[in-house]
Parts: C-alpha cells; sequence; structure tokens
C-alpha cells in the first residue's frame, strides 16, 4: 500500500470534521463487535447447540477474512480510493450484521461472521487512510482524537454486549450495529470532498492473498475439526494448507509487486518485530477467547453482564498507560519493553487460572497485570514494526503487522483449543462433553474443565515467554 496522497483541493474543517466522526463511528463498529462476539458465544452455542468448535468458527472466520484482504483492501483504496471503499465497508458491514443477527443456524452465522470480516477489512484499512487523505498536513492529530475515541467505544463494547445478551437477546449484538452505519454513512456523504490517488498505486495482489486464506484457513480447519473428529480425518487439510503455502512462496519470489517486497525482508528489525508480534498476539488472542468460555462456564458459574466487566479494566489500563510507555519506547528504544511486556502478560494470566467462583475479586489482580503488559507492549511493537521500514514502504508495513497479529490469534486460538480439548477427554468422566458447558455438570467435569483451562493458559504463556526471549535476542539496545 502506497503512501496516502494529499487531497487535490482544501477541505473545509466541517467536512474534515464530519470525515472523522463518520471514520471513529465505523472503525469502533469493528472493535467492538470483536469483543462482544466473545463474551456472547457461550449463549449462542446455547441457542444454536454449537460446541467448542463451531464456536471457534463463529469467531475465527471473521478473522480469516480480515487477515486474508486487510493487504488487498488497502490496495484497492490506493488506487479507487478510500472514500468508496470506506463507505462500501460499512455498508456491507451493516447489512453483513443483519444477516448474523437473524441467523438460525451455526452455519448461516458463520457465513455471516465471514461477510463481516471482508466488509471489516475494507472498512478498516480505508478509515485511517481516509483520514490522512482528508486531514493532509493536520493527519496525526487527527489520527489522536480517531485513537482515543475509538478506545472509549471499544471499552464501552464489552458491558454493553454483556447487557444486551443477558436482558435482551444476542441476536442484538449484531442489530445494533446497524443504526451507528447508518449515521457513519450519512456523514461520510456529508463529508466527501474530492480526493488525488497516487499515480503508481500497488497492484492489487488477489492470488496472494487468495494464498494466504487457503493456507490459513485450512490449517485453522484441521486444528479446528482434528481435535474433535481425530486428526487422521483431516490430514488433507494440512496437505492443503501446506500446497497453498508453497503457492505462497512461489508467487512472491516470481512477483514483480510482492506482498512483502524483498526491501522489508531484508530488515532484521522488520523480521524480528513481526514474528514478535505474531508470538504475542497469538497469547492474546487465544487467552481471552477461552477466558470468556471458561467465566461463563458452569465450572466458574458468572452471567453474561459480569464476564463482560472482566474486560473493563484491560481497556482502561490501556487508554491511559499504552501512550505512556509509547513515549518511554521512543526515548529509551524499544528492547526493555518488550522484553519484559510479555513476561508481565505471562503473570496476569497465570493468576486468572486461580478463578473458580463467581467472587468478583479473584480475577481483578490477573487482569490488572495482564492489562499492566498489554499497555507495555502494543505501542513499542507497533512503532517498532513500522519504524523498521523504509518510509515508501510505511502503509505495507502497517498492514502487514496488522495481518501478522491476525493470524497470530487465528492460529493459537484453534492450538490452544487442541490442548483444552486433550486434556479435559483425559481428565473428564464425559471425555466428548463441552469443555466449557454452562449447564450444570458433576464435580468430576467441573475440575477437568479448571484443569483444561489451566493448560490452555499454559500454552498461551509458553507463547508470551517465547516472545520475551525473542526480543532478548533479536534486538539491540540501539535498535529505534
Amino acid at each position: 500500500m502506497t503512501d496516502v496522497a494529499t487531497p487535490a483541493v482544501a477541505v473545509d474543517d466541517g467536512r474534515r470534521r464530519w470525515i472523522l466522526i463518520a471514520t471513529i463511528i465505523g472503525s469502533s463498529m469493528t472493535f467492538i463487535d470483536g469483543t462482544v462476539v466473545n463474551i456472547a458465544l457461550p449463549t449462542i452455542g446455547r441457542d444454536l447447540d454449537a460446541g467448542l468448535a463451531a464456536q471457534q468458527w463463529i469467531m475465527l472466520s471473521y478473522s480469516l477474512a480480515v487477515a486474508s484482504l486487510y493487504i488487498v483492501a488497502g490496495a484497492l483504496g490506493d488506487r479507487y480510493g478510500r472514500w468508496p471503499l470506506f463507505v462500501g465497508g460499512v455498508a456491507g458491514f451493516a447489512v453483513a450484521s443483519a444477516l448474523a443477527g437473524a441467523a438460525q443456524s451455526t452455519e448461516m452465522l458463520v457465513a455471516a461472521r465471514v461477510l463481516q470480516g471482508v466488509a471489516g477489512a475494507m472498512l478498516t484499512t480505508n478509515s485511517l487512510a481516509l483520514l490522512r487523505a482528508t486531514y493532509a498536513e493536520d493527519s496525526g492529530r487527527a489520527v489522536g482524537l480517531w485513537t482515543a475515541w475509538s478506545g472509549i467505544g471499544t471499552m464501552l463494547g464489552p458491558p454493553l454486549g454483556g447487557l444486551l445478551v443477558q436482558y435482551a437477546s444476542w441476536e442484538w449484538i449484531f442489530f445494533i450495529n446497524l443504526p451507528g452505519a447508518v449515521l457513519a454513512l450519512v456523514l461520510a456523504f456529508a463529508g466527501r470532498s474530492p480526493e488525488r490517488l497516487p499515480e503508481h498505486p500497488r497492484p492489487v495482489q488477489v492470488f496472494g492473498s487468495a494464498t494466504i486464506a487457503i493456507t490459513f484457513g485450512t490449517l485453522t480447519y484441521g486444528l479446528i475439526e482434528g481435535a474433535q473428529a481425530g486428526f487422521g480425518t483431516v490430514l488433507w487439510a494440512f496437505g492443503l494448507s501446506a500446497v497453498g503455502l508453497v503457492l505462497l512462496a512461489v508467487s512472491e519470489r516470481r512477483s514483480a509487486n510482492p506482498l512483502l517486497p524483498l526491501d522489508l525482508l531484508r530488515s532484521r528489525v522488520f523480521r524480528v518485530a513481526n514474528i514478535y508480534t505474531w508470538l504475542v498476539y497469538a497469547a492474546l488472542g487465544g487467552a481471552t477467547f477461552y477466558l470468556a468460555l471458561y467465566l461463563q462456564s458452569a465450572a466458574v458459574g458468572y452471567e453474561p453482564a459480569r464476564a463482560s466487566l472482566i474486560f473493563l479494566p484491560i481497556s482502561l489500563v490501556m487508554f491511559f498507560l499504552a501512550p505512556r510507555f509509547g513515549k518511554l519506547a521512543d526515548r529509551d528504544g524499544p528492547r526493555r519493553w518488550l522484553i519484559w511486556a510479555p513476561l508481565v502478560m505471562s503473570v496476569g494470566l497465570l493468576l486468572l487460572t486461580i478463578v473458580t467462583d463467581t467472587n468478583p475479586l479473584l480475577p481483578l489482580p490477573g487482569v490488572l497485570v495482564f492489562a499492566l503488559g498489554l499497555a507495555m507492549l502494543v505501542a513499542p511493537i507497533t512503532a517498532t514494526a513500522l519504524k523498521a521500514a523504509p518510509d515508501r514502504y510505511a502503509g505495507l508495513a502497517a498492514g502487514v503487522n496488522t495481518t501478522v497479529s491476525r493470524l497470530g490469534g487465528l492460529m493459537a486460538t484453534p492450538l490452544i483449543g487442541v490442548v483444552i480439548t486433550l486434556v479435559f477427554a483425559s481428565a473428564s468422566p464425559h471425555p466428548n462433553a463441552d469443555p466449557f458447558a454452562t449447564h450444570v455438570v458433576s464435580a468430576d467435569q467441573r475440575d477437568a474443565t479448571v484443569t483444561a483451562f489451566r493448560a490452555g493458559m499454559g500454552v498461551a504463556v509458553a507463547l508470551c515467554v517465547a516472545g520475551s526471549l525473542l526480543a532478548a535476542r533479536g534486538l539491540r539496545r540501539d535498535d529505534r
């Protein structure tokens, strides 16, 4: 994705303000949707008779679509304009949300989630690009406002979702996107202005993105379904994933405009930053997914509204502390913070494994420590990945780093699920039962759920420790 050009004509403050608000509302829908769906999964699973594998697909189908199309969506915005891609993404997200709310089966809901991911990729990629094109030299302040208000919207997402699920129905977590989408579209049209496009935009990498979808989609399928039906029955999926990976490597080597230019891959800091991103975001995505299921399982007994409040301190700590750690990393270099951050996160995850009942104080130490580690991490790793890229690849580097973070959660969630399923099956008197069943279960099955959850968190801790070791060995003190 090329650098964003400045608009052809000056844009008055009123129109710029409408675009800013439109992008905040549009992006907030996608941010909120991720956390809300996670909280709602136990209720959705009960209503649609969806077990652990189906619940993973409901969550991961969205991430797979976004990860596969993020870079393509940016290239389409460069070629055809950020405004039409943003507007199309908002409209598509609204339609997909309506279909998700109306879904009567797991298959229908997963299909709607894929459509949400396609639209979400167009929306999120082009929202910031549209801001940069609209505000030009003032884009720094606009992006700061976008980040702050989107963060506030994200903080409100979990408790709002928990209340909707508990006191209305899970369908409303999707229907609530509709009025927001309408308002974002109205404001986007009110703020529309002429846009100058790059003379030589990067080509749309359809084949590369298709191979990403094949590679990671079939790998995810094999991990999820293999844990339930036996890995011997899904060997074809792993084989197809390997074929996709080979095709991706061949197309990258032969393409005149690869998804990952050699100039980027030659940068040691860029390579280390993105492998590190994969490791820690794998831990983050997998841990938060199963924490929401565990808290609402019969082993703990949280209701949706209370479970949603567990995630609120994470957003608050991030909102107030992440910018401070970003400044410290700019001053002292990122190495120190990238070594310690995942270790602090690991301590938080270990503390969360002591939660076995509805005592509201038990999760608090773990959540606060985990949030502190995450606040130490996010700004330094993002800045490191972007600053390691040449200026002409700044937009592409952002797209690659976001894609890698999505792929981390996409791959780790089913991998942790395999560990949880195997440990639960060995410890439970009913090995084929749902590890996170919400109905009344026996004491032995409850203990098996606790043991399986702790094993899953152990995998997330191992990923965090691996990230810390990578930063210690791969980054130097003078890296900026």
